[in-house]
């Protein structure tokens, strides 16, 4: 007979303060980007398959398959595919931390590739995709108790430094639909579409996220939108009927009514502006 027994020494050794707001796995084709934006809270993304970039306003840090990327509060990003590669990821959203590299000298962006534990941390990103896509009883409970987990693993690593942060608080849900229309913006979208997505009634939803943000959620959209469309009008060749399907707009008058609303410009003067103030720099 063996017997080991391994007493507990402390009850808690680190007091944090945190939420997770939300967990997804998307797939990206070749060549996709997304378009720039922020968040009050931390996002982590692990690069399941593929290769790409995340992009940030004064450089691009290469990503593939393995690494995780923290993007810390208020840090204006966007992620793309490279032309040869789809890009697969699982992202959390977490509220109330702050991660820094201390061999990236605190820079608010950092790349940690994982290497002896890779199997252990998709486990735990994998069961928690597992506890959100089956939304059983009192899962948000075993969803906070995973992402304990893997922040004390993180916290366990000599080049990794979390510090509590006290962000501007948004409520899950709105949390959710923001990043939903910041990475789905150019599919058709409706209030129904992200009220299934968010499991929430659409009425509720809308009422939430005009509160936390200001604007309704197909308001918020097409300003993403919008703000897409002004980057293709500045540095493509694409017709304004192609940026309006791209975008995601019904009908090319709808993207012209709305773009002309948000800018005072038509899209074709838009770009005329745009071209002649980059041939006088």
């Amino acid at each position: 007979m063996s017997y080991e027994m391994y007493k507990m020494n402390k009850i808690l050794t680190k007091e944090i303060s945190f939420k997770l707001l939300y967990v997804t796995r998307s797939t990206y084709d070749k060549g996709w980007h997304s378009t720039s934006h922020t968040h009050h809270f931390t996002e982590l993304f692990y690069i399941t398959k593929g290769k790409g970039a995340f992009v940030l306003p004064d450089y691009d840090v290469p990503v593939q398959q393995n690494d995780l990327v923290i993007i810390n509060p208020h840090i204006e990003h966007t992620e793309r595919s490279n032309v040869q590669d789809s890009l697969e990821y699982i992202a959390l959203g977490i509220e109330g931390l702050s991660f820094w590299l201390t061999e990236e000298n605190n820079e608010p962006i950092g790349l940690y590739r994982y290497e002896g534990e890779r199997e252990d941390i998709l486990f735990y990103l994998n069961k928690l995709l597992e506890e959100v896509q089956q939304s059983k009883e009192e899962y948000e409970v075993i969803c906070q108790n995973i992402i304990e987990i893997l922040v004390i693993k993180l916290w366990r690593e000599p080049t990794i430094t979390i510090e509590q942060n006290n962000t501007k608080e948004l409520s899950k849900l709105t949390s959710f639909v923001k990043h939903y229309l910041d990475k789905n913006f150019r599919e058709d979208i409706t209030l129904d579409r992200l009220a299934k997505a968010g499991h929430s009634n659409k009425y509720y939803l809308s009422h939430a996220f005009k509160k936390d943000m200001g604007v309704s959620p197909i308001e918020y959209l097409n300003n993403v939108r919008i703000k897409d469309a002004k980057n293709l009008l500045e540095t493509t060749d694409y017709s304004i009927a192609e940026i309006a399907e791209i975008n995601g707009f019904s009908s090319l008058s709808f993207f012209s009514q709305t773009f002309k609303r948000e800018t005072s410009f038509t899209p074709s003067a838009y770009r005329k502006k745009a071209r002649k103030h980059e041939t006088t720099k």
